[in-house]
């Protein structure tokens, strides 16, 4: 990275983001003392429009702003999304939930196709994932339709609480005061009496869930919170230290509480237990998975984020079908709730490539549209942080970006399935975000003109334009993202580079929402090719790629770490979609699969940071019966390398690996 030191980096990202809420004319002194603790000295600069109007909207409803504040910071993080709706069909800071109109009002983009095996290996015929039909607007849950409730309570249409700030704030209220009404206790000024509203708000068919839900609430009520949001408005939660909620109101919901489920899941979560079945169809075919034996029979390296394209219902129908595909769990999107399918033992069929699918385990997050706007809520980012944290615990695998994949980042297996692979959860994940929640953010980790860089723009203000969110070649509205845009040459009109597997032809990348072409991720690591007034360039998919990168507003850190180079005398060496063993490991009636590379090229003189190092290492589950299940062990080690926006692998014996970043 060119540019300042991280204490200078920090101070200006909150000099920008201090200079987007500048010019708010509300006072402080017109908040109203609905806070259990006395504000913090930065509460007095809160004075902008929608701190004030979610005073006003808790005055109105006889709710305390806390809960107000802190409920809107789950759903939310207090952002608007300029009327435009969530993943599920959520709108406004309350995310007030209007599927059917979402629904009616756009189509997802179109995501090509694969193979969710990963290869034909098995003797059973691939199926080819296919996306689930949208709901019909009866058959959504009532978690879904939350905001046609909020035009009932409050008599404002309905198209105010999707568009506008103030009447989405006060449906939010109103839907609060009514679950609080319906619960039998008073309008209590005190937050400690809402916990059973809270836990009502989250839609959540179960009391687990819905305890879950409020917990984190009042967790956040305790903590407080001060964030500038996506409309520049600064807000502020005080910390209430104090508070003692009642949580025994969750019985009045009248919700079941579920046996224990024995899922793999942490203690701090929801979670049930929804199998997956592993069962014999037809002829030698059979779904939805395979019964292994790990870590015992292979360690697993990986954990893939995906979303689902598919509300909660749906998906969990989709899972019981023997005849689909599989992952390991799924999470909900309003509440946070996990429903584990596959065991962590087992080999979920979810990432489009068999050998990350039999070293992986898969988390789905729910969500049907894609839209320019579309967000995750920060209950499901934290209920989702809480599994990995715990899976990677357990699992022993590390939490960066090498071993903490999207589905977008796994490679095709050869040269033809490349354009087949998806691109979920795709450029408007948060990822900065996701690891903080994991008490792993992303830092400097060697000094700003060192070979390797982390990519780390400030996600809130960086927004590269991405066409095809509704329509293809259409520009997509705003939108923070974690990803920069990478170019032949160091200038924003220069082409974008290549990627030879998705375009053969040799044209360059384009700015679609699906083409990962040209994109780096933040927490990516790249060896840097060379650097310019402003710019910055890496080594990616065998050239050089340039970055915008100005001093003054850096989207990239220094790192170390270690990186691999063609062995001396080697002009280039070839690169994989994955790691299987030399032929010679093969035991007699287990078939060899071949080592076929991809289209791309690791020159000399080129560097890529290094992940994993693995044997070579093929599973073979060749029928129903997992007793004839075999791992395949050769001598050939590899090393995953971050290649693209996807990541590699490369024969341990081609390169050489040096320490670098210094």
């Amino acid at each position: 990275m060119r540019g300042p030191a991280p204490a200078l980096r920090i101070a200006t990202r909150t000099a920008r983001r201090t200079g987007r809420a500048a010019g708010a004319v509300a006072s402080a002194a017109l908040l109203l003392p609905l806070v259990a603790a006395p504000p913090a000295a930065s509460a007095a600069q809160a004075t902008d429009a929608l701190q004030r109007e979610f005073a006003e909207a808790a005055a109105e409803y006889h709710v305390p702003q806390s809960v107000l504040l802190a409920v809107s910071y789950l759903q939310s993080r207090w952002d608007v999304h300029g009327g435009a709706p969530s993943v599920t069909g959520g709108y406004g800071p309350m995310h007030l939930t209007d599927a059917a109109t979402a629904l009616a009002s756009t189509a997802p983009p179109a995501e090509p196709g694969g193979d969710a095996r990963g290869d034909s290996a098995g003797s059973g015929a691939p199926r080819h994932e296919a996306a689930p039909p949208a709901p019909s607007p009866s058959a959504l849950p009532e978690r879904l339709r939350t905001l046609p409730r909020a035009a009932a309570l409050t008599g404002l249409p309905a198209a105010a609480l999707r568009e506008r700030t103030a009447a989405n704030l006060r449906g939010g209220a109103a839907l609060l005061a009514d679950a609080q009404k319906r619960l039998g206790l008073p309008a209590s000024g005190s937050a400690n009496d809402w916990f059973g509203a809270v836990a009502s708000y989250s839609g959540a068919s179960d009391a687990a869930a819905a305890r879950s839900f409020a917990d984190d609430v009042f967790e956040v009520i305790r903590s407080g919170q001060e964030r500038t949001n996506d409309a520049g408005q600064h807000l502020v939660l005080a910390a209430s230290k104090a508070l003692a909620p009642r949580t025994d109101q969750v019985a009045r919901l009248g919700l079941a509480t579920p046996p224990p489920s024995g899922a793999e899941c942490p203690p701090s979560v929801s979670c049930e237990s929804v199998p997956a079945p592993y069962q014999k169809l037809e002829g030698s075919d059979y779904g939805n998975h395979d019964v292994a034996d790990r870590p015992s029979s292979q360690k697993v390296e990986f954990i893939v984020v995906h979303d689902t394209e598919g509300t909660w219902e749906t998906t969990l129908r989709l899972i019981k079908d023997p005849a689909y595909v599989s992952w390991n769990y799924t999470v909900r999107s309003s509440d946070g709730h996990i429903a584990q399918h596959v065991p962590t033992k087992d080999v979920a069929w979810h990432a489009g490539n068999w050998y990350v699918n039999s070293k992986s385990v898969g988390i789905e997050h729910e969500g049907f549209l894609a839209r320019p706007d579309a967000w995750y809520t920060e209950e499901m980012y934290r209920t989702s942080a809480r599994l990995v944290r715990y899976l990677a615990q357990r699992l022993d695998i590390p939490l960066d970006r090498q071993h903490i994949l999207g589905h977008d980042n796994v490679p095709g297996t050869t040269p033809g399935t490349i354009k087949g692979m998806h691109t979920d959860p795709g450029p408007y994940w948060d990822w900065a975000h996701y690891f903080e929640l994991m008490d792993r953010p992303f830092h400097p980790t060697a000094g700003p003109f060192g070979g390797l860089v982390t990519i780390l723009p400030d996600y809130e203000v960086n927004e590269p334009v991405y066409t095809g969110c509704e329509k293809p070649g259409q520009k997509c509205l705003p939108h923070g993202s974690g990803a920069v845009r990478l170019h032949t040459a160091p200038g924003e009109n220069a082409p974008l580079v290549k990627d030879a597997g998705l375009r053969p032809d040799g044209s360059p990348s384009t700015t679609d929402v699906n083409d990962t072409g040209a994109r780096a991720s933040t927490g990516q690591q790249f060896a840097v090719a060379d650097r310019l007034p402003g710019w910055t360039a890496v080594w990616y998919l065998g050239q050089k790629a340039w970055f915008r990168d100005p001093w003054w507003s850096p989207v990239a850190v220094g790192a170390y770490g270690r990186a691999v180079t063609p062995r001396a005398g080697l002009k280039e060496i070839p690169v994989y979609g994955r790691a299987y063993p030399e032929k010679e490991a093969y035991p007699p009636g287990v078939p060899v699969q071949p080592l076929v590379p991809l289209p791309y090229k690791l020159s000399a003189g080129q560097a890529y940071v290094v992940g994993a190092e693995t044997p070579g290492e093929f599973l073979w589950a060749g029928n129903f019966d997992a007793a004839a299940h075999r791992v395949v062990r050769g001598k050939e080690r590899y090393y995953e390398i971050q290649f693209g926006h996807r990541v590699a692998f490369v024969r341990a014996s081609d390169v050489t690996v040096r320490p670098a970043g210094h």
